[in-house]
């Protein structure tokens, strides 16, 4: 049986994530169409959203929440204290809230909600076809049930690991919520040298997404570490060896750790932001 039968869910912000996580639920029929409501201020894209998948929709984001059992948070981080302001006097206690915005800390979300029955996930964009990595940490005021709820939504966008400590999802957002960026740069990078070689640019793309992808799955297979698959495929003054010196050369490592890092420290500033927005005055969880 699956935690999200006979359960109704909301979707706050209905964008490319949001939408994702619905496709994934419906796909993998954890839920019926009709237990899921979407908000958005458009006509036109809930009219899509009704189009594309079936499913119930409406303009008023408190009208989405309010007999929702879990509530799925995707709106931009900006727009966290108004609308966060907007919904939380109607959340009641037994609602899960499920945030999937970037640096947003339980600790600002609990604040503006004034609730605090709520997970702070970092997914990343493969979650679109399934494909996803997230990374995901549960107040200590959800229940049992409400944890597996949000195991079983994440895990329609793919694999999912929930953290007992929260800075687990900062740094998760550094490495596989901004990891694509990582993989779509160095992609981008292979394939215009592939074109400087002669190669047309359509027989570059296809070179390098098939290398990446089979790369990837061997790596994942073999359970092997990526060193001693370097290696295997690395022969003394071999064409490998020539390439890897250049990229040693470079500070590849050292580059790729750094970008790391910088976006750790930006992940944590809009944290910081979101949480110093929070108003001193801000009652605690109203009971829900």
């Amino acid at each position: 049986m699956s935690p999200l039968e006979r359960r109704t869910i909301a979707t706050v912000g209905s964008g490319v994530m949001a939408e994702a996580m619905i496709a994934g639920l419906l796909r993998g029929r954890l839920v019926e169409p009709g237990q899921v409501i979407a908000s958005h201020p458009r006509p036109e894209r809930r009219a899509q959203l009704v189009e594309q998948h079936g499913i119930r929709v409406a303009a008023s984001n408190v009208e989405a929440v309010t007999d929702a059992d879990v509530v799925l948070l995707a709106i931009k981080p900006q727009m966290l204290g108004r609308v966060g302001r907007e919904i939380g006097p109607h959340l009641r206690r037994g609602q899960l809230v499920l945030s999937v915005l970037a640096g947003a800390t339980t600790k600002a979300l609990t604040g503006i909600l004034g609730h605090d029955q709520v997970v702070r996930s970092m997914p990343n964009t493969p979650a679109r076809l399934g494909k996803g990595m997230t990374v995901w940490y549960a107040t200590p005021e959800t229940t049992e049930e409400q944890r597996a709820q949000a195991g079983a939504l994440l895990g329609a966008l793919g694999a999912q690991l929930e953290v007992d400590d929260e800075k687990f999802v900062a740094m998760a957002t550094a490495v596989s919520g901004t990891g694509p960026t990582y993989v779509f740069l160095v992609m981008e990078a292979l394939i215009d040298a592939a074109v400087h070689l002669g190669f047309p640019r359509h027989v570059a793309h296809d070179l390098v997404i098939e290398t990446l992808e089979g790369s990837t799955l061997f790596a994942k297979q073999s359970g092997m570490h990526p060193a001693e698959l370097r290696n295997m495929v690395t022969s003394p003054g071999g064409t490998s060896a020539a390439a890897l010196h250049e990229l040693e050369s470079g500070r590849l490592r050292t580059v790729l750790s750094e970008a790391v890092w910088a976006a750790f420290r930006r992940t944590v500033e809009l944290g910081d932001s979101l949480e110093a927005s929070v108003s001193p005055s801000t009652p605690p969880d109203r009971a829900g």
